[in-house]
């Protein structure tokens, strides 16, 4: 892949750095309230998290929220983990060769995507929204 450091692909720090760039970009709003929540960088999501989401291949989840909303939180819970959002980095990496689109944008789409799921909008609303900025 060109285009990247080094000339080869991207590595999870990388990723990683374009993930805090993509956070960085959002608003105070959001930013604030994401707390805790932790990005972690993995090649492919497992094979019980693809089952659990009932996905056949590993190269069809680019991102993944898990974690309890905002929407769901109490004040009377505790020792819950973290809110996690992964980046998938080989589907992101193939999506974005696939789609000729830079490597930077495709993750902050994905980033934007998992933080909406973090202020509890479900999938339906998120592409709702994003239908409607599109058209």
């Amino acid at each position: 892949m060109s285009g990247f450091p080094m000339g080869g692909p991207p590595d999870a720090a990388y990723f990683e750095t374009l993930a805090q760039q993509a956070v960085a970009a959002l608003p105070d709003l959001f930013r604030s309230r994401l707390g805790d929540v932790v990005f972690r960088v993995e090649d492919f999501a497992d094979a019980d998290t693809l089952r659990k989401l009932d996905i056949d291949s590993p190269w069809h989840l680019s991102g993944l929220y898990t974690g309890r909303p905002l929407t769901e939180e109490s004040v009377w819970e505790t020792g819950m983990m973290p809110a996690t959002i992964h980046l998938y980095r080989q589907p992101i990496l193939a999506e974005a060769r696939q789609r000729a689109i830079p490597l930077a944008t495709l993750i902050s789409h994905v980033v934007v995507h998992e933080v909406a799921h973090h202020f509890g909008y479900s999938d339906e609303e998120i592409h709702a929204i994003e239908d409607s900025v599109r058209d």
